[in-house]
């Protein structure tokens, strides 16, 4: 399905998440003659009407991919060029629906997007909650995009935020550490390359099977074997599932800080 956006399109801000998206939306063909890029710096996004101040027209499409630390700096502007048939969808990690509602009142529908950056090659996970009638529609534009996961409570956003918006960096670090264990144990050549071949196959696999990683586990591992040994070490005392634990509860409880921050209108305690 080729995305469509409503247009006028208007893109507040292009960072690492927001390009990622542009990036997984050109692959899937997307047309972006209706799209605008608003960013300060005037930095241009290939392919893509750049400019730094809002235009002056009315848009249908507002993506805000910007620090949650500008809201309050971009919000009095933006919503006095909104309309009752815009459609805000916001990438602000910690900014709930209620906070963006009363900075930006006279728009159609505000939708809260928190996806990963796999969303760049269409392999992404893109957890979505809103209010109005919109929802549906933005659910379709992300498609493309990978998993869109469209949830009623919105703070089950967080929950998958922490594990999807934030997993890839701990998986990224994970990997680092495969490849540095190995690297230290003698493997020569590209043990970053054999740790991500190992991590990709890892997940294809489980994903054709259907097995959780207890069942995979178990398959890997020999009785008295190399692999057993070493999960050993991974399980002692709940080693792993407690640091895991403890990375997403870090994650959630800064995202609880950052709504908190928005809603009591104190943009100073964003940062």
């Amino acid at each position: 399905m080729t995305p469509a956006f409503p247009t006028p399109a208007w893109l507040v801000g292009c960072g690492n998440m927001a390009g990622a998206m542009v990036e997984g939306w050109r692959r899937a063909g997307a047309d972006f003659s209706g799209v605008t890029v608003i960013r300060p710096s005037g930095t241009p996004v290939d392919g893509i009407r750049t400019v730094t101040t809002l235009p002056n027209e009315t848009p249908r499409f507002v993506m805000l991919g910007f620090k949650p630390q500008k809201l309050d700096e971009v919000a009095p502007s933006l919503a006095a060029k909104c309309g009752p048939d815009t459609v805000v969808v916001s990438l602000l990690a910690g900014v709930e629906v209620s906070s963006l509602r009363a900075r930006i009142p006279l728009v159609r529908a505000i939708v809260r997007v928190l996806p990963n950056l796999p969303v760049a090659i269409g392999a992404g996970v893109l957890p979505v909650h809103g209010d109005g009638d919109a929802v549906h529609e933005v659910v379709e534009l992300l498609r493309p995009l990978g998993l869109v996961i469209a949830t009623e409570e919105e703070d089950g956003l967080a929950a998958i935020g922490a594990i999807a918006g934030a997993g890839p960096a701990y998986v990224a670090r994970f990997a680092d550490a495969l490849a540095e264990a190995g690297t230290a144990n003698g493997v020569e050549g590209d043990a970053l390359g054999i740790a991500l071949q190992t991590l990709v196959g890892t997940a294809a696999l489980m994903q054709a099977t259907g097995e959780n990683g207890r069942q995979l586990s178990k398959r890997v591992a020999s009785p008295g074997g190399t692999t057993e040994a070493g999960l050993a070490v991974l399980e002692e005392d709940g080693a792993l599932s407690g640091l895991v634990a403890r990375t997403i509860e870090a994650a959630i409880r800064r995202g609880r800080e950052l709504a908190q921050a928005a809603a009591i209108d104190r943009p100073e305690r964003l940062a």
